[in-house]
């Protein structure tokens, strides 16, 4: 049997596209090979064209280049995500993040953030725990 932890009744989530995740401090977006996959199916660009316009290789992994000026994602537009059915892993499963996901201190601190916490569906601990494992 598994562990009891905090988030065992599960917790609502709904991303609302806001974009505030897209932007804030300078940091990676890390890409897998399936994310790079379905921004060059999405994009209509062959992997090495896509790689070369929206990438930079970092210690050998590609995360998606970020404004200079403000760090905003290069898929980030008036404050909406232009590739959002492409969006890599890490998009995806933002905020079930490990740090975020510590504790429900942690949880409520990312709301004042992310306004789709608390929001909309339930996810059960086995979905929580999914995304968490990706």
């Amino acid at each position: 049997m598994p562990l009891k932890v905090w988030y065992e009744e599960g917790l609502a989530f709904k991303c609302t596209g806001c974009g505030k995740c897209c932007t804030g401090a300078p940091g990676y977006v890390w890409l897998t090979e399936e994310d790079i996959q379905r921004f060059c199916t999405q994009l209509k660009l062959e992997r090495k064209a896509f790689l070369k316009k929206y990438t930079r290789q970092v210690r050998g992994r590609y995360s998606l280049i970020e404004d200079p000026q403000n760090y905003d994602c290069v898929f980030l537009k008036e404050g909406r995500c232009t590739a959002y059915e492409a969006r890599p892993k890490q998009c995806r499963t933002y905020p079930f993040w490990g740090k975020i996901m510590q504790s429900r201190r942690q949880w409520e601190a990312e709301s004042n953030y992310c306004e789709g916490i608390n929001s909309g569906p339930t996810l059960t601990r086995e979905e929580i725990d999914e995304k968490l494992h990706l």
